[in-house]
């Protein structure tokens, strides 16, 4: 994570220690079978629009302009006969009229408090992932996106969807500037390793979409660098044709660092525990499922792993291969056998060409250039992991020289290790969030895009302390 962090605090940064998996992946499971629901759906057009009106001023002023006044008028330009058709063309609730539902969820339940601290914790995670890939500081020789910077607006809700986005060019259907993100309501109170999968949808999909040519780029070169390598089996058109999916993967891994990978191995156990009783990755995949089978997706986030710029990578992406490889079987995909070694040595490669390919849609860039995971972002989640244990309240000096993705990786792997009181750590969790997210200027009166552009540059530094570069 390549900011500048105020001041460096040297932490012993512990051995890889994932033993209370098992103990994780019951969480998660829990948390799925509570089938906790969010809000019930605003139906009513005129109700809906009294609400709206009643909270359109209690969102800063970067949303109201963004997503509230815009979402507004294209209601207003509906009309309720137009609302009530929409709601009629897709009775299911999983297009277009959920699509509208869910921008019209995401402004109540900020608005309203719905969740309120659970709710600013996701929201500042939201907001520093993308600080961390679209801030000028960040961003220096790489335009920015096409389509939007504006950080993703939060939601709960639609338990059995699980996680979820609507990305930009989704949602400007409605006239939005900002992409919607939503988390099953459980994953508010509980379910740690859920929260493993936020940069997936906020540094992949919504990331992804922004840049007009991103996604089709890296399906060219993915599928080029597996076809160069002889690598057959169908597999590159395979993972080519998930690149949306399995670009986000990578991402995930290049802002959270190892946590997003051993974080869903973790999640995606829970999940498949809670569905079909069976706590493992699935060894298939089907030809209409846009992600690769989960044993892949395993292995793709122990290969991004091991291309991370820090010291303990090499050890993280081993522990991640192998705990993969505890639920290996018979690797299916589309009804193909595939070779395991095969299918390892592809992951590898597609890992490799997402992180590291220069790309003439970022400028010339990789994508592994603009935000990566080192030492200084290991080092600062190590410190963190020793707060998360504690239950005291929080010294001036420990509220501020960090991220919110430290927060959540720090939690996540604290979480998997040895005795940790998950609850705790949870909780912990959204507190340190909550104080970040007060502070946060895009919450604040003026409408600003990301705190990382709100940096001054300094001819020269004071003091002999060198600040961390994250």
């Amino acid at each position: 994570m390549q900011r500048i962090h105020e001041r460096s605090r040297i932490v012993s940064v512990a051995t890889p220690d994932i033993s209370n998996m098992t103990t994780c992946i019951e969480n998660v499971k829990k948390a799925i079978l509570s089938n906790q629901n969010g809000l019930v759906d605003p139906t009513n057009y005129h109700q809906l629009r009294g609400r709206l009106e009643a909270v359109n001023n209690t969102l800063p002023a970067l949303y109201r302009e963004t997503v509230v006044i815009p979402f507004i008028k294209t209601l207003d330009e509906l009309g309720e006969r137009g609302f009530i058709d929409i709601l009629i063309r897709d009775p299911q609730k999983n297009s277009i009229a959920r699509l509208m539902l869910d921008i019209a969820q995401s402004i109540l339940q900020n608005g309203e408090g719905y969740y309120e601290l659970a709710t600013d914790a996701f929201q500042e995670v939201v907001s520093d992932l993308y600080d961390g890939f679209l801030s000028a500081g960040d961003r220096i020789g790489v335009k920015q996106p096409d389509l939007s910077i504006i950080p993703a607006l939060v939601k709960w809700g639609e338990p059995e969807s699980g996680p979820y986005t609507w990305p930009i060019d989704a949602a400007s259907v409605f006239k939005l500037k900002a992409a919607i993100v939503s988390l099953p309501p459980a994953h508010a109170t509980t379910g740690l390793l859920a929260w493993s999968s936020i940069p997936h949808e906020v540094c992949g999909h919504d990331i992804l979409h922004a840049d007009v040519g991103l996604l089709k780029e890296l399906a060219n070169v993915v599928r080029a660098r597996l076809i160069g390598e002889n690598i057959g089996q169908g597999l590159p058109d395979y993972w080519a044709s998930r690149i949306d999916e399995t670009a986000s993967d990578v991402l995930g891994v290049l802002n959270l660092g190892p946590a997003a990978a051993i974080g869903l191995i973790g999640y995606f156990r829970g999940i498949n525990a809670a569905y079909t009783g069976s706590a493992k990755l699935r060894n298939q995949g089907s030809a209409s499922d846009p992600h690769a089978a989960d044993i892949l997706r395993g292995y793709l986030g122990a290969y991004a792993t091991a291309l991370l710029n820090f010291d303990q990578a090499g050890a993280w992406a081993e522990i991640i291969e192998s705990e993969t490889d505890k639920d290996l079987s018979i690797i299916e995909l589309e009804n193909n056998v595939i070779d395991v070694e095969i299918a390892k040595q592809s992951a590898r490669i597609v890992a490799s060409a997402i992180m590291q390919t220069k790309l003439s849609s970022l400028e010339n860039h990789s994508l592994d250039e603009i935000q990566n995971w080192n030492n200084n972002d290991e080092n600062i989640s190590a410190f963190l992991r020793t707060l998360l244990q504690t239950t005291g309240s929080l010294a001036v000096d420990y509220r501020s020289g960090f991220y919110a993705a430290h927060v959540v990786a720090a939690a996540v792997t604290e979480g998997l290790s040895r005795e940790a009181d998950l609850q705790i750590i949870f909780d912990r969790m959204l507190s340190l969030l909550k104080v970040m997210h007060d502070t946060n200027p895009t919450w604040g009166p003026l409408a600003v895009h990301h705190r990382g552009d709100i940096t001054r540059h300094l001819l020269y530094h004071p003091t002999a302390q060198i600040p961390i570069l994250l």
